[in-house]
């Protein structure tokens, strides 16, 4: 397959990849645009592996925890809500959503890219460690600090909502 044939077939999955990564749809382009550039650049020897889309997965991943490294001292965030098709919502359950993507914009790259590649790419731990270039338990403790971490948030409000609504009973 011709480089040009691999972008129309694999770019919109990429693309996806990339935003969710990003939470900015325009980084997620630049990050993209950077990482097929440099595909471009290697293709023969890319598409002689026997799956170039992984590894081409893998320099887009590359690319953009570069750009976390690089822009860790900026505050570019996006609202991740344009990114995940979802139906309709309720209110609560739109403020619960927005609260998740909001927490999970906290995360570090390392474990926000772990939660990515595991629940979005489907990816067991074993290809993720080989993406990241770590073990396969330090993949492991990297999506559970991050389920972790997002679950005490989740409780912390609920116990905190709970409270007030139990102090409001009261009055």
């Amino acid at each position: 397959m011709d480089f040009e044939d691999y972008v129309a077939s694999n770019r919109h999955r990429l693309l996806r990849f990339a935003r969710v990564l990003c939470g900015d749809p325009r980084l997620a382009d630049e990050v993209l645009t950077d990482a097929l550039g440099r595909a471009f650049e290697k293709w023969d020897r890319i598409q002689a592996l026997e799956s170039p889309h992984a590894y081409v997965r893998k320099m887009v991943l590359n690319e953009y925890l570069g750009w976390r490294r690089r822009a860790s001292r900026t505050a570019v965030r996006a609202d991740l809500a344009d990114l995940i098709e979802a139906a309709p919502d309720h209110a609560d359950a739109a403020a619960d959503r927005e609260q998740l993507i909001a927490e999970v914009k906290r995360l570090p790259a390392k474990q926000r890219a772990a939660l990515v590649l595991h629940y979005f790419e489907g990816l067991d731990y074993r290809d993720i460690a080989d993406l990241l270039g770590s073990s396969e338990s330090a993949v492991r403790i990297n999506v559970f600090r991050a389920l972790a971490k997002l679950r005490v948030q989740f409780t912390n409000d609920d116990d905190q909502s709970l409270s007030r609504n139990s102090a409001e009973a009261h009055r």
